[in-house]
């Protein structure tokens, strides 16, 4: 199984394989839009303005389990985060990303990323030992062959990202 295998539904409840993707850089995110860190949306926005010509997607997976911070319907959650934060990059249904119902592209993220990136270990890291998502904005880069390269933990700016993406390009 590889990245490329998994399917996913769309925020208008479409499923999509992830194959449609197939030889971009990929940047999966877990959101919400009640959280202290939802002003990332615009880092992450300006991040995919940049290199989204060049073969660069974001993928925003809005997920409620945290403190319930996702809260609101898809379309909801697409039009907060369209006017609030203009972003224009693929938006998909709501999802779990931990526990036993957590979505197969989760489940399958933190198999082969267990950890944060250990050169930038966030505070969580130290209290969280395991491979769950820790909270919203987790990052995976993913590269050019659905190899899932990085996992950035949720303090790391997507600003900061950037000379990964570019690495992968």
């Amino acid at each position: 199984m590889n990245i490329y295998d998994i399917k996913v539904i769309n925020n208008e409840q479409k499923e999509l394989s992830l194959g449609t993707y197939k030889g971009k850089v990929l940047l999966i995110v877990n959101t919400a839009t009640k959280c202290g860190l939802t002003p990332q949306y615009e880092g992450l926005e300006k991040l995919y303005q940049t290199y989204k010509d060049q073969g660069f997607e974001i993928l925003d997976f809005p997920s409620n389990q945290f403190l319930n911070q996702a809260p609101g319907t898809d379309k909801e959650i697409q039009s907060f985060c369209t006017l609030n934060y203009q972003t224009t990059f693929p938006r998909f249904s709501k999802i779990n990303v931990n526990g036993t119902d957590a979505s197969p592209l989760y489940k399958y993220l933190k198999k082969v990323n267990p950890q944060d990136d250990p050169k930038k270990k966030s505070i969580l890291s130290v209290f969280f030992k395991s491979s769950n998502i820790k909270w919203n904005f987790a990052k995976f880069l993913v590269n050019k062959d659905g190899e899932v390269i990085y996992r950035f933990a949720p303090s790391f700016l997507p600003e900061d990202i950037a000379p990964y993406i570019k690495g992968t390009l």
